[in-house]
């Protein structure tokens, strides 16, 4: 089978540009055209660029966020950063302005943001998904959590947002999306939306994505909202490369200011992942030499990612004590499992989590790896793994998955 990660072909052409003239065959004429106008750009990949991005790449994903939401951005709002966590980090560093500073985040959630809240002596809030609703996001409960919180001593600043979900795959209806933003008016919060699986959408015509950008600039919000966006997910996975950028809405000049003097201590962000961050938000075009090729490769993936979610998540629903939501969203699934007491007492022996102590024995036997929900977080009494829809064969990998867990129930019961 051809391929072709047009993305790829522009990393090498941009690492060794005389490629292009040794291999003159090898690379479609509009991959040649980018690289040759980054390279222009650039100078070398290995040089500094400007501290928030290159400039070029910058506008690039100013039109990128104009063409998907309608609305206006500005590359002086735009930092390209090492990745979104480096954002994410960056932006918690500045917002915690003292111990008492709280940070709304959902649960379960992605382990980067509790991590970032005890290097940077911040207080989590933690606000509880709704599983049996499909892990919506009730405003009810997060109003809640801020409120328990305040009764705690805990002033809260920050609302996270992780749309579509990780673990979870959950995506945002555009009420709920409006009514947080809402929310984030009341209570004076600065919203961080973090949107890294916004391509990674399974079920596109029921659960479309809508960025948080569009919302605010829709309902006129003055919100303080920053937007994250990343290489390491959607058909890319280029995790390695660390390429992404936020962007900032309804941020004053004199704050951007001074991210900007924050991010020039780091020097620049990695040229190969600011490359990255261009072939993501600027794929091919229909009459474009690569573009065939390209849009197979693309539908492909997203097909096999679609088919794999849908497979596991009713394998699962079959097993005694799983329950699955059938993720529309991200590259994961997070079943709960029912522990029995037997079960739960034997990892207490072991020193272990309930569900680390399943996760592990799934590893010994199978040699799957999951995820236990206790790294995430979760209700007081349940149990959860994540599990990723990326590998191939799902079949067997499924099928050794069914054999361990009903092997486990027969050993340990419900």
């Amino acid at each position: 089978m051809d391929i072709s990660l047009s993305h790829c072909q522009v990393a090498a052409l941009t690492e060794w540009p005389a490629l292009a003239e040794l291999a003159p065959n090898a690379f479609p004429q509009d991959v040649i055209a980018r690289a040759k106008e980054l390279i222009d750009e650039l100078g070398s990949v290995g040089a500094y660029s400007h501290s928030q991005g290159v400039p070029l790449i910058r506008n690039n994903v100013a039109r990128f966020i104009e063409d998907r939401d309608g609305y206006p951005s500005s590359p002086n709002n735009i930092f390209l950063t090492a990745g979104a966590s480096a954002g994410v980090s960056l932006l918690l560093s500045m917002l915690i302005a003292s111990p008492n500073c709280g940070v709304l985040i959902p649960i379960p959630q992605y382990p980067l943001y509790t991590a970032a809240l005890a290097q940077f002596n911040g207080r989590a809030v933690p606000y509880y998904l709704d599983e049996s609703s499909g892990w919506s996001t009730s405003v009810a409960s997060v109003e809640a959590a801020i409120e328990k919180a305040s009764k705690e001593g805990t002033e809260t600043k920050i609302l996270v947002i992780i749309n579509p979900g990780n673990p979870t795959g959950a995506l945002l209806d555009e009420e709920t999306q409006i009514k947080l933003v809402e929310l984030c008016e009341k209570h004076s919060l600065v919203l961080l939306a973090d949107e890294v699986y916004q391509d990674n959408l399974h079920q596109r015509d029921q659960y479309p994505f809508t960025s948080f950008k569009k919302v605010v600039m829709k309902t006129q919000s003055p919100i303080p909202l920053f937007s994250f966006h990343s290489i390491s997910k959607g058909v890319f996975g280029e995790c390695g490369r660390r390429g992404g950028y936020f962007e900032c809405t309804n941020i004053s000049e004199d704050i951007i200011a001074q991210i900007y003097k924050m991010v020039s201590v780091g020097l620049c962000p990695p040229l190969s992942g600011q490359i990255g961050v261009d072939c993501m938000i600027r794929p091919p075009k229909p009459g474009e030499e690569s573009y065939p090729l390209w849009e197979k490769e693309t539908n492909t993936i997203h097909e096999s990612l679609a088919s794999r979610t849908k497979i596991m998540a009713e394998r699962l629903n079959s097993l005694p004590g799983v329950s699955c939501v059938d993720s529309p969203g991200a590259l994961y699934l997070h079943p709960r499992i029912t522990l029995s007491e037997k079960a739960v007492n034997a990892a207490r022996e072991a020193g272990k989590e309930p569900d680390v102590f399943y996760a592990l024995g799934l590893l010994d036997h199978t040699g799957i790896c999951v995820t236990p929900g206790s790294g995430f977080g979760q209700k007081e009494g349940e149990w959860h793994y994540r599990l990723t829809c990326l590998c191939p064969g799902t079949e067997e990998y499924v099928h050794k998955l069914a054999e361990y867990h009903r092997e486990f129930v027969e050993k340990y019961g419900l």
